[in-house]
């Protein structure tokens, strides 16, 4: 990654900050599952990504892409057809991101166990 292509982060210093600045970046609870989506299946469109990220609101599923967006981490790219749609993939720096979710897919994978859903 470029010098240009690196984020702001507001603990800079601290031995610490990289990994509070990154678990900050991918924390929210939808955030890391619509990177993986994307990872997995290539650029998508907001039906397809509510399809593949069971149990999201359209309201929450549009804020996290908004912010995701905001962060560098997404690119919305609009496609003039009719109907007009939008389709949304990584940007490099959210494609660099595939080792860091995979391996919480991995770590989830190994100690954690599937219980009742809850509310």
């Amino acid at each position: 990654m470029s010098e240009t292509e690196r984020l702001e982060i507001q603990c800079p210093g601290e031995e610490w900050c990289p990994i509070t600045a990154t678990a900050t970046l991918i924390g929210k609870k939808w955030h890391p599952v619509i990177i993986h989506r994307l990872l997995v299946n290539g650029p998508a469109g907001f039906n397809e990504l509510q399809h593949e990220v069971d149990g999201i609101s359209s309201k929450v599923l549009s804020e996290s892409l908004d912010d995701l967006e905001s962060k560098g981490l997404l690119d919305r790219e609009v496609i003039e057809e009719k109907p007009i749609r939008v389709r949304y993939s990584l940007t490099e720096t959210g494609e660099s991101l595939e080792k860091v979710v995979l391996a919480l897919a991995e770590w989830g994978d190994e100690y954690l166990e599937a219980g009742e859903p809850t509310a």
